[in-house]
């Protein structure tokens, strides 16, 4: 037990990075769910004017909720990226139903694809490249698609644990990207680490894959919250480092805060302006409130919640 605690350090090395943190933090993005987005009286009294917020389509989720969520974040000025799951969408006429209903309601013109998270697809979509395919968003006029990375590799695509597949599949997007009128980027999944997210950006663009990267960073949650979400998205080498972090049992429930790794991706962009890394995703795994709230204390002017400017 004695790995499952958090040695409490000097902050004084961050506050020298604050510049630099607010500089990275700036124009960061965020994910809600329409469960969650409930629990938020108004979300300008925590997110900065223009702030991208995302929507998770968790199976089992109406169609209806998410565009209700989304309307409600668009009436009040953000940005809205809802997710395109390929593998929960039953055929070409269904997508092109969502995306109209996104449109019409909510003015939604960007959108997160990606595989999704049930194994077995429920119609005619396996993958985040079966939607390109159909040209659908092309033909809507979407102006930004984000694609999914991983860091940490993905066992669900490369199950042997190499990454052909999933780099196989960069190539084809990165094609993509240079055909489409919309502008794309990766947003990843979450890490804890900065050496092998560096390690991996640096590594896609000696590659030839120059998408812009939105790295995914968790949110302060309980250490045993973010266990529990690293082992059920597969974060193993995360998990590790939480481990090795992990100092002190009489400090269990003590917040996680993404302050190390945020700070030494600051400060590597800061010295490395062409780092590919560009903004900021949060997983809000311990509430939107308390991410949104991180955001404010760091991140400066940029991150000034909207009812305050």
């Amino acid at each position: 037990m004695a790995l499952l605690n958090f040695k409490r350090r000097d902050p004084a090395p961050h506050r020298v990075a604050q510049a630099q943190v607010e500089a990275f933090l700036e124009g960061y993005s965020i994910e809600v769910m329409p469960r969650t987005a409930e629990k938020v009286a108004d979300f300008r009294e925590l997110l900065a004017p223009g702030t991208r917020v995302y929507i998770a389509h968790i199976e089992g989720t109406p169609i209806d909720e998410m565009v209700a969520t989304a309307r409600r974040l668009a009436r009040d000025g953000f940005p809205v990226m809802p997710h395109f799951p390929a593998r929960i969408i039953k055929d070409a006429a269904t997508l092109e139903n969502w995306i109209a209903m996104y449109q019409g309601e909510a003015g939604v013109d960007q959108a997160l694809l990606l595989a999704g998270g049930v194994s077995q697809p429920h119609g005619a979509f396996d993958s985040s490249i079966a939607l390109m395919e159909t040209g659908l968003f092309d033909k809507a006029g979407f102006k930004r698609l984000h694609v999914a990375g991983h860091p940490e590799g993905n066992r669900d695509i490369d199950p042997d644990g190499s990454s052909a597949n999933v780099d196989a599949a960069l190539r084809w997007k990165q094609k993509f990207s240079e055909t489409t009128d919309a502008e794309m980027a990766l947003a990843t999944q979450f890490a804890f680490d900065a050496k092998p997210i560096i390690a991996w950006a640096d590594a896609l663009k000696d590659a030839g894959i120059t998408l812009p990267i939105h790295i995914g960073i968790a949110g302060p949650a309980k250490l045993q919250t973010l266990i529990k979400f690293a082992i059920a998205c597969g974060v193993g080498p995360s998990l590790k480092v939480l481990q090795k972090r992990a100092m002190d049992v009489t400090k269990l429930l003590l917040p996680y805060e993404p302050t190390d790794v945020v700070t030494e991706l600051a400060l590597h962009k800061a010295a490395n302006p062409d780092f590919n890394v560009e903004k900021v995703h949060f997983f809000p795994l311990g509430g939107i409130k308390t991410s949104a709230q991180w955001a404010i204390d760091n991140g400066g002017e940029a991150t000034r919640p909207a009812s305050a400017t």
